[in-house]
């Protein structure tokens, strides 16, 4: 009764005190009664106020149909209502409809978009992946005369690093007469993102020149680059930063730490990290299983992986990818069925690297008709990965016919890759076959085929 009066006693109040009132909703039921009383008192022709209406009923999680509706009732709409509907689409996750509206605004209104439409629009195309469709908004807002504005331009930068565009982005980034934190950030995570480590640093030194402060969303990156390059020595020294600068670690700034240190093969230390965060999800644990897996420490790895069950958190594909990295470092064939089935009860379609560790996991046992029959039953066709942890298990145990078979087989995909031919001649001189390990190197010769010598980082 109390919100209904209160409601009802804003008849004489003008747009101001309504557009006060909206914004401070309480509730859907409150947001009812004003919607009422601008329908009586004819304000609901007040663009402004209808539109501040339909933003009302968003942020009180009635997107969809209410403030939708609201909108197409509006007897006039503007640029104003426009950007509203379109950026609160787009923030709730319905990029689609958002770029929907957006298409509909141009194709059958006089509205025309601003420099505020085409950041909302962008940032729509950037999360529906719809790579066409920023072009072709890219291509707008050049024919618009956008193209020295800073929020079009940042938000397109930042379009074509999510969608892995690195080139156009760096295009536009180095034309940009004035360029602010977010931009280096993007950038720069952009790169790292996208494996190029070297060229992230790159640009985090720029950044540093340009006088620009660091945060934890900067030192996530730095830390993924140093992971990248094992380089242990600098993050080390960023971890540092992270401790003196922030009063507490942050999930992604924690998991970064730990990711970081299980990549430089250090995970004493990022067991310790991933002990004294506060909070941890599936990245958390999931990067500290693989990297146990990966190490080979078998014990450790299934014990944080019946840990994290027992938590209540769901593991995801990097999460069975490390348990079955571990059963195949264990030779854990039983293990790694077990693991590999319990997949599906999480609706985990394997990937290849998947496939490539049980078939690793039956090989390195010495089950390689298994491990063959297992590739000739795989939903989708092994790749080099797969099919060379086998080829490897057969050099081990000298199992020269699956071995014949399945280097040919890799010799199809990568013909000019040396490594198979080696691999089957020694098979072939292992099990006594000179004269077809000797015309296999002569043909080799023939075909200048030469293995690429080794070289260390080091």
């Amino acid at each position: 009764m109390f919100l209904k009066a209160r409601a009802l006693s804003v008849t004489t109040q003008n747009p101001p005190d309504l557009f006060s009132l909206l914004h401070h909703s309480p509730n859907a039921k409150h947001l009812r009664h004003l919607h009422a009383h601008l329908l009586r008192t004819f304000l609901y022709s007040n663009v402004v106020l209808s539109s501040k209406l339909v933003l009302a009923y968003s942020k009180q999680n009635h997107l969809f149909p209410t403030s939708l509706s609201v909108f197409w009732h509006m007897p006039y709409r503007n640029i104003f209502s426009w950007n509203i509907i379109i950026g609160e689409f787009s923030r709730a996750g319905f990029a689609s409809k958002s770029i929907d509206l957006f298409l509909r605004m141009w194709r059958e209104s006089c509205v025309r978009p601003d420099d505020f439409t085409l950041p909302l629009i962008l940032r729509a195309c950037s999360a529906s992946r719809e790579a066409k469709s920023g072009d072709l908004i890219h291509v707008l807002c050049l024919k618009l005369g956008f193209s020295s504005s800073l929020f079009v331009s940042s938000a397109l930068v930042i379009m074509y690093v999510d969608m892995g565009k690195l080139l156009h982005a760096r295009k536009l980034f180095d034309d940009m007469p004035v360029r602010d934190s977010v931009l280096y950030t993007a950038m720069f995570g952009g790169y790292v993102q996208q494996g190029e480590a070297m060229l992230g640093l790159a640009m985090f030194r720029e950044m540093g020149y340009s006088g620009f402060a660091l945060d934890s969303v900067v030192m996530v990156s730095l830390l993924m680059a140093c992971g990248q390059l094992g380089a242990l020595k600098h993050g080390k020294s960023v971890h540092g930063w992270c401790i003196r600068r922030c009063s507490c670690l942050g999930l992604n700034l924690g998991n970064a730490i730990t990711d970081m240190y299980v990549k430089c093969s250090i995970l004493d230390y990022a067991h310790t990290v991933f002990v004294n965060m506060s909070r941890r999800d599936v990245i958390s644990w999931s990067s500290l299983i693989l990297g146990y897996g990966l190490d080979g420490d078998v014990v450790m790895s299934f014990k944080l992986f019946d840990e994290m069950l027992k938590e209540g958190i769901e593991p995801n594909a990097v999460t069975f990818l490390g348990v079955l990295s571990a059963c195949a470092h264990g030779g854990l064939v039983e293990k790694s069925w077990l693991y590999f089935r319990l997949m599906q009860k999480y609706k985990i379609v394997p990937e290849l690297k998947h496939y490539a560790s049980v078939a690793d996991c039956m090989s390195r046992a010495g089950l390689l008709e298994e491990a063959e029959k297992f590739l000739e039953d795989m939903p989708v066709k092994p790749d080099e990965a797969v099919m060379g942890a086998v080829l490897s298990g057969c050099k081990v145990y000298g199992n020269v016919e699956v071995g014949e078979r399945v280097a040919r087989e890799l010799i199809q995909l990568e013909p000019r890759k040396a490594s198979y031919y080696v691999t089957l001649a020694g098979l072939y001189s292992a099990a006594g076959r000179f004269d077809e390990a000797e015309s296999l190197r002569q043909w080799m010769k023939e075909k200048q085929i030469s293995k690429v010598p080794g070289c260390s980082s080091i």
